[in-house]
């Protein structure tokens, strides 16, 4: 496998996880009663640790699309 498709690879994948990240962000922001009220079925939460858990989540998944995809990416370009 080359650098280049590795290099394309990388960048898709990280494109892929922001369009996720994204998606869950605004799910989060627009539909937050709703997939509360989903998630209370199942788990009892309050809306402060429902918050808390979608936050830490987010911001979990984003730090690894930047640990796993955009430091590798960019280690990449740096070495061509």
């Amino acid at each position: 496998m080359s650098i280049e498709t590795v290099r394309s690879a990388l960048l898709w994948c990280s494109v892929i996880d922001y369009a996720l990240l994204l998606l869950w962000v605004v799910i989060v922001i627009w539909a937050h009663d709703w997939l509360f009220r989903l998630n209370s079925r199942w788990f009892r939460l309050s809306v402060e640790q429902f918050d808390a858990m979608q936050y830490g989540g987010i911001v979990l998944f984003k730090l690894g699309i930047l640990l796993f995809n955009v430091v590798p990416l960019i280690a990449l370009y740096l070495v061509r």
